[in-house]
């Protein structure tokens, strides 16, 4: 944090202020209005959300104001909201509030509704106490100056995404950075006994937190030491929020991830019943999906050309597969590159790139999709396909067991006699988290540097299988079952004594 410079806060807070007027703060707003917004727009918080999400500074605005009123105490978080006419109430969904009202397109209707709801909208802001309801005459003086005063205090001396809370995590020494694009959801999960059929009926459970293949990568190579940088999307919603506070808890650099205003962050079903077999129902909204022309920006180019290993999953939208491809491809001294499959509309456009792709990983299932034309017969078959279609190493990973075919190796790796489950939601995401923490750790036995960076061994897909099993614990939250080392170097331990 810099210093408070008054004169900066207050030429801030007299914009913010005049902006109120009318339908409150938008981009429209900003770019039609007489009122000099240029200390606004280049306040070091506005410019660097720009640069890091490919916007605008008049698109960033906005984004960057709700997500500093958020910090605000309920009060001036309440005023602020309701006469810049963010939308965080909105959010609530609380039936007893008028969004129409409360965000009415006339500042003075805004002010009447704050006036008159002040205990509920201060009840939905958590305060506590509830300071005395203004008349709106009273509430133009004294409540509003301090509100706006100490949003433009935080905007002039506050970040996005670069302070301690916004995890520029520290460095894992001996590990490496691993950087991850992927699909952040929350993981709406239902245990049940059996899964039902269209009239059929189950007794279970649900859970709610957050998943997706992406999300749940990069917490299983956090979980095990790796330095990680997360590229996704969220929602600029309470689900959002919950991811974001969840990466951090974990030491998770969350930077680079795009927060989209006013857009719900995905949700994706999972009925998985005793035996650990999943059935999904995924729901996706574009408007928060990652694009190709923010993989451009410089910071996100910077992390995919400087870590020591990259991993795409098949998730987000196949022009941003293809760029996130083609540029590590591109790189004289390339890291290794891991993809983890899913399915893709079209699969053959993806073809090209698949000499840059050092390890391919997924079920049967998930591998077929890339090869429509070929149904697959069993792992070492389709693994063949992918071979000849230019994947260096193929590495199809389900039931607790792992098939690996490359030119250096022909692997088959059994199910493990500690696996009591059929399968587990995550369990392919720990084998991965596990298998880049090998290949990125000085754990492994190689014969050369060379061989260190870029080529797994017997060893480690062993290892990384462990950490499949090591997953059976899950009771709803997936993420959270990702192992430690110790929890892998158990299994390992325990498999090693009954042979």
């Amino acid at each position: 944090m810099v210093p408070h410079d008054d004169t900066a806060i207050v030429a801030i807070r007299n914009i913010l202020t005049r902006l109120c007027k009318r339908s409150g703060l938008s981009v429209d707003r900003l770019r039609t209005t007489e009122i000099d917004t240029s200390p606004l727009l280049d306040l070091p918080v506005v410019k660097r959300y720009a640069e890091d999400h490919s916007l605008t500074r008049l698109q960033s605005v906005l984004p960057v104001v709700r997500e500093h009123a958020r910090r605000l105490p309920p009060t001036h978080r309440v005023i602020t909201d309701a006469e810049l006419s963010l939308g965080l109430l909105r959010e609530t969904g609380e039936a007893e509030i008028d969004p129409s009202a409360l965000y009415s397109q006339d500042l003075g209707a805004r002010r009447e509704y704050l006036s008159a709801h002040w205990r509920r909208l201060h009840e939905l802001a958590a305060a506590d106490p509830i300071p005395p309801a203004p008349t709106v005459r009273s509430l133009r003086a004294t409540p509003e100056r301090r509100a706006f005063t100490a949003l433009a205090a935080l905007l002039v001396t506050g970040t996005v995404h670069t302070d301690d809370r916004y995890g520029r995590i520290p460095d894992r020494a001996g590990t490496g950075t691993l950087t991850v694009i992927g699909d952040a959801v929350i993981d709406h999960v239902y245990q049940v006994d059996t899964i039902p059929d269209a009239r059929g009926f189950a007794r279970g459970r649900f859970t709610a937190n957050p998943g997706g293949k992406g999300l749940n990568c990069v917490v299983a190579a956090a979980r095990l030491g790796v330095d990680v940088r997360f590229i996704t999307s969220v929602g600029d919603d309470e689900s959002g929020r919950r991811i974001l506070d969840y990466l951090r808890s974990e030491n998770i650099d969350t930077s680079l991830v795009k927060v989209v205003p006013n857009a719900a962050t995905p949700i994706t079903a999972l009925i998985v019943s005793r035996t650990g077999i999943t059935g999904t129902i995924a729901c996706t909204d574009d408007r928060i999906r990652l694009t190709d022309t923010e993989l451009t920006a410089p910071l996100v180019r910077s992390a995919l050309t400087d870590t020591d290993a990259v991993l795409i999953t098949l998730e987000p939208p196949l022009p941003v597969i293809e760029q996130a491809l083609a540029t590590v491809q591109a790189l004289a001294d390339r890291p290794p590159v891991l993809v983890t499959s899913a399915k893709v509309d079209t699969p053959q456009v993806l073809y090209r790139y698949l000499s840059a792709v050092d390890y391919l990983i997924g079920s049967v299932r998930e591998l077929d999709y890339l090869v429509p034309e070929v149904p697959a017969r069993s792992g070492p078959h389709i693994a063949e396909q992918l071979r000849m279609l230019g994947a260096r190493a193929v590495c199809v990973v389900e039931d607790f067991g792992c098939t690996v075919r490359s030119d250096r190796l022909a692997l088959d790796i059994p199910r493990m006699q500690a696996a009591a489950l059929t399968d587990i939601p995550g369990s392919r995401s720990a084998f991965v988290g596990a298998l880049i923490y090998r290949l990125l750790s000085g754990a492994r036995e190689r014969e050369t540097k060379d061989q260190a960076r870029n080529f797994a061994n017997e060893h480690d897909f062993a290892w990384a299988t462990a950490a499949m099993v090591a997953t059976q614990s899950f009771a709803g939250d997936i993420p959270g079952t990702m192992p430690t080392v110790d929890e892998v170097d158990r299994i390992i331990r325990l498999t090693s004594e009954k042979h």
